[in-house]
């Protein structure tokens, strides 16, 4: 359909770290700063993040494909090698990716086999020298300059 980011969505349950790659993630307004992303309904790592006061989301870096397939494996531990931070209200975040957004949750809604999930963006930390990593036709894509 359409170039995406690649975000994964992260936080701390009881000194776990706990999360997903999604990319559906949209910005949705700046004033207040929303952003959006889709989950499917029968996700087993949503409902851990539900209930966090807390979570990061990190739109990962171009060099970062491994580490998105990673985070969508449903077998084995999904964070083993990565680094990380975690503040104390719970939020993760990936080191090595383009921008970090601590958000707490302001809405939910119904999108069929998905829900929508509406953060408010609480902080956000750039590293504008990485470039993201781009999700298009089912290929990881780095960005480039056009000619």
């Amino acid at each position: 359909m359409f170039p995406t980011g690649v975000v994964a969505m992260c936080g701390m349950d009881d000194a776990a770290p706990v999360g997903m790659a999604v990319n559906s993630f949209s910005s949705v307004s700046l004033d207040p700063p929303l952003v959006s992303v889709c989950v499917a309904r029968q996700s087993s790592t949503w409902p851990r993040l539900d209930r966090l006061p807390r979570i990061g989301l990190s739109v990962l870096g171009s060099d970062q494909e491994r580490l998105s397939r990673q985070l969508s494996s449903r077998h084995g531990d999904r964070f083993q090698g990565v680094e990380f931070e975690a503040t104390r209200d719970g939020a993760l975040f990936v080191r090595g990716a383009a921008l970090w957004l601590d958000c707490a949750i302001s809405d939910r809604l119904a999108g069929g086999d998905h829900e929508i999930i509406l953060f408010e963006v609480k902080d956000t930390t750039l590293f504008p020298h990485i470039q993201p990593l781009v999700f298009h036709q089912s290929q990881y894509l780095a960005l480039s300059n056009a000619s």
